[in-house]
């Protein structure tokens, strides 16, 4: 039976950054990741920790401005996108958004919504959100919406 989902309770950065890890361990193809929450929510956090499993040795900063950080990573090519600052989804044609995406490439998207109608679907959405009762706990929910969704969480399943 396939798995769609998965929800991880987590408690401060360093059990994000792992979990991070862990996502990039079993993501052995590209994949489109769609990273929602509000602000301060980890999802850079989460990012760093997907890029650092993939082999990324320096800092992982919000392209909060630049919209886009690429990443290359021995034969991999990884692309955080932060689309938080971004005025119309038109401007991702401008920068030609297109070339960012192909099978073999992981692209990791915080705010995701500011891009609808452009941005491919995603193979996987990881909601990260509050854990009520814990300051610095987050609940974080990862929703396959492809095959490739579906094997990922499958596969973080049986770590």
């Amino acid at each position: 039976m396939a798995v769609d989902s998965l929800q991880q309770t987590l408690v401060g950065e360093q059990a994000m950054v792992a979990f991070g890890k862990q996502l990039a361990q079993v993501c052995d193809s590209g994949a489109v990741i769609f990273l929602e929450g509000d602000l301060g929510m980890g999802k850079t956090t989460f990012s760093r920790g997907v890029l650092q499993g993939l082999g990324h040795q320096g800092a992982v900063k919000s392209p909060t401005y630049t919209l886009v950080e690429p990443y290359q990573l021995g034969e991999r090519e990884a692309y955080h996108f932060d689309l938080y600052r971004l005025g119309d989804p038109e401007e991702l044609e401008y920068m030609g958004i297109r070339d960012y995406f192909s099978a073999e490439k992981l692209c990791l998207i915080e705010w995701p919504e500011k891009g609808r109608g452009v941005l491919p679907p995603a193979d996987l959405i990881v909601r990260i959100a509050l854990n009520q009762g814990s300051q610095d706990g987050r609940v974080v929910q990862l929703n396959a919406q492809s095959a490739i969704g579906r094997s990922i969480i499958a596969k973080l399943v049986a770590l």
